[in-house]
Parts: C-alpha cells; sequence; structure tokens
C-alpha cells in the first residue's frame, strides 16, 4: 500500500528531529520477524529510551539529509528491509538492544549505524558496540576505579590504627 506524500513529508520530519537529537543510531536486517515480534522489539526499546522506527530507506536518505552532521554520511549500509533504532540519551543503548533481541531472535541481523557524530558505523563495529557496557556502567566502573586507592590508603591506616591501640593497651595493661 503506497504512502501519501503529505504521510512521506511527516515521517521525513519526525525522523530528521530523531537524528538531529540522536545520539547513537543502529539498524538491522528484520526480515522474517513477525508483527508480534517487532511489537516485542519495541517495547524492550521503549523500555532502554530507544525509539524503533521501521521506515523505507530512501525517507531515511532524505532525512539525514536534513541534519548537518549527516549530510556527509556514507549510506551504501543502508539495504534492505531495515529496522532503525535511535537513542538521544545512550550511544551504545540502540545497538545493544537490537543485539539483545538478536540472541532470541535469529531472523534479526545487525546491519550497522551511525554515530551521534555523523560516522556511518559497519556491521563488525557495531556488534563491538553492542558488547560495550551502558554509559551508566563505564560511570560507575571509573568512579570505582578512582575510589580504589583511597579507600585501600583508609584501610591501612585503621589497621595500623588498631595496631597502635593493642599495643599502648597491652602496655597499659602491664
Amino acid at each position: 500500500m503506497a504512502i501519501s506524500r503529505d504521510k512521506k513529508q511527516t515521517l521525513v520530519a519526525e525522523l530528521t528531529e530523531l537524528l538531529k537529537d540522536a545520539k547513537g543510531t543502529a539498524f538491522a536486517r528484520y526480515q522474517g520477524l513477525s508483527v508480534a515480534e517487532l511489537q516485542e522489539l519495541r517495547k524492550a526499546a521503549r523500555e532502554a529510551n530507544v525509539v524503533i522506527k521501521v521506515v523505507k530507506n530512501r525517507l531515511v536518505r532524505v532525512a539525514l539529509q536534513g541534519v548537518n552532521t549527516y549530510k556527509e554520511t556514507d549510506t551504501d549500509l543502508l539495504v534492505g528491509q531495515l529496522v532503525y533504532a535511535i537513542s538521544a540519551e545512550d550511544e551504545v543503548m540502540p545497538a545493544k538492544v537490537l543485539d539483545t533481541f538478536a540472541k532470541t531472535h535469529p531472523a534479526l541481523q545487525l546491519a550497522g549505524g551511525f554515530s551521534g557524530e555523523g560516522l556511518g558505523i559497519n556491521e563488525a563495529d557495531i556488534k563491538a558496540l553492542a558488547g560495550l557496557p551502558s554509559k551508566d556502567q563505564l560511570i560507575a566502573e571509573v568512579v570505582a576505579q578512582l575510589l580504589s586507592p583511597v579507600h585501600d590508603t583508609v584501610g591501612a591506616l585503621g589497621g595500623n590504627l588498631h595496631g597502635l591501640l593493642d599495643g599502648i593497651e597491652a602496655k597499659a595493661a602491664a
């Protein structure tokens, strides 16, 4: 069923707005997924603050041209039936949502993506990106690494202080 010109313009405008604010975009081939499975993917994405769009690649190319960041982006990977995952909050989450869903639904295959800086990401790199921890997890790991020496120093000083107190108590008792 053909979409009217007005509907296409609305879709392109909506996609352009999503892409302007996007920190990360991933796309995957979805041929063979049922409507129920796509709804399941949309639900999982919504919980992760990721927007899922199924749009013709030609309309995505037009939307990309409408965003200065993506004007020079290579769109050669936009081939076949693709589902797009877009996030304005996290660079990794779109790839992670699609990859997690693809593990239980082999019909979904990661195909590539776009960084928030307008760079095209190939299939191998998007899979590697999906394997990274989320932004919150990375921040927590950095904070833990920064606090580790402080924690060790406090523990060592506390141990020495207990030893000193034990020595003073022994002298006082003698």
